[in-house]
């Protein structure tokens, strides 16, 4: 049933990949997809962590860099990884969609 979720080497989580509408599931379908989005769902607070470390780590490399490319590569590094954090922070509220569309 892994076929309702496609790993997203970006982000480091399996994402959903639903290629129908939510009501043309299975009751069976629908249980197993909220159930397999709420293990991954919990695992996005600790991806937001990881990827906020490395800014840190980057952010102080920054201070200490005085080559401008230099500064700038680390800078769009930075941008990179606040980019998937935003991402993330999406696809965290996805759940209230998904148990929204389970209710109905």
């Amino acid at each position: 049933m892994n076929h309702y979720f496609i790993w997203d080497d970006r982000l480091g989580i399996s994402l959903p990949a639903l290629h129908q509408a939510w009501d043309r599931f299975s009751e069976a379908e629908r249980t197993y997809i909220v159930a397999r989005w709420e293990d991954i769902r919990g695992t996005i607070p600790d991806r937001v962590l990881a990827f906020e470390r490395i800014i840190n780590v980057k952010q102080a490399e920054l201070f200490e860099e005085e080559d401008f490319e230099v500064s700038c590569g680390i800078n769009s590094d930075i941008a990179e990884l606040a980019s998937r954090i935003n991402d993330l922070h999406i696809w965290y509220r996805i759940n209230q969609e998904i148990e929204n569309k389970r209710h109905s």
